[in-house]
C-alpha cells in the first residue's frame, strides 16, 4: 500500500523513530514493504482469481488472461508463496510502524467530522496535496481500512485452507462457504483500494516519486 505523505523522525532505525515526526520523506523500510507489498498482492489477486474459477462463488469467472497460475494446482503455488512474503512482509511493516510511533502519528486520531469534510472537498476537487507529510482524516480511514482488510483477508484465507484444522475460526467466519465469501470481498475491497491508488498516484505524482526515492 503506497502513502500519499509521511513524516520522518529525529531519530531512525530504517527511517524513523520514536520521537515526534517531523521530516518529510518515506523511510526506507516504508518504501521496501511497500513495493514488496505491492508484488505479492497483485501476485495473490491473479492467482486468486485462478482459484476462484477452478469453484466460482457466482455466476462470473474471471477472464484467462488476467489470472496466474494456468490451472489451479499451478494457482495454488503462487498463492502461497505470495501468501508468505505478505503475511511475513506486513508483520516487519507494522512491527517497525509501532515500535518508531508513525503508525499512530500517521493514522490516528481519525475524526468523523475531519472524514465528512475531507471527503467532501476530494468530491469537489478541493482536497489540497501540498503538503505530503500529513494525511488527510480520508486517506487516514482508507489507510487504516486497508490494514484491516488485510488482516481479514489473511485469517479468511487460512479458515478456507485449514476449515477442520481451524474449526474455530471458520465458525465465526459463518464456516467455509462463509469464509470463502468473506475472501471474496475483502479481495473485492483491496483491488478497489488499489483502483483508486494508482489513480491518485497519477494525479499527485510527487507522491509516486516519494515512494521511489524517499521524498
Amino acid at each position: 500500500m503506497k502513502e500519499t505523505g509521511n513524516t520522518q523522525s529525529a531519530t531512525d532505525v530504517s527511517g524513523a523513530g520514536t520521537g515526534s515526526l517531523k521530516q518529510a520523506g518515506h523511510p526506507l523500510y516504508v518504501r521496501i514493504t511497500h513495493w514488496i507489498n505491492a508484488i505479492a498482492i497483485l501476485v495473490m489477486i491473479g492467482s486468486g482469481w485462478q482459484i476462484y474459477n477452478a469453484a466460482p462463488l457466482f455466476s462470473f469467472t474471471f477472464p484467462k488472461e488476467i489470472t496466474l497460475g494456468g490451472w489451479l494446482a499451478g494457482a495454488l503455488l503462487w498463492h502461497f508463496a505470495a501468501l508468505w512474503v505478505l503475511v511475513t512482509n506486513g508483520l516487519v511493516y507494522l512491527t517497525l510502524g509501532l515500535v518508531t510511533g508513525r503508525l499512530r502519528a500517521k493514522l490516528l486520531p481519525i475524526r468523523p467530522a475531519e472524514v465528512v469534510h475531507d471527503l467532501g472537498a476530494a468530491l469537489k476537487g478541493r482536497l489540497s496535496h501540498d503538503d505530503l507529510t500529513r494525511y488527510n482524516a480520508v486517506q487516514k480511514l482508507l489507510y487504516v481500512g486497508i490494514l484491516l482488510t488485510g488482516v481479514v483477508i489473511v485469517a479468511s484465507g487460512f479458515a478456507v485452507w485449514k476449515p477442520v484444522q481451524l474449526r474455530a475460526l471458520a465458525a465465526v467466519l459463518g464456516g467455509y462457504e462463509g469464509a470463502r465469501l468473506v475472501h471474496f470481498f475483502a479481495m473485492a475491497a483491496i483491488v478497489l483500494f488499489l483502483i483508486v491508488h494508482v489513480v491518485m498516484a497519477v494525479l499527485v505524482p510527487k507522491s509516486l516519486r516519494a515512494m521511489i526515492r524517499g521524498r
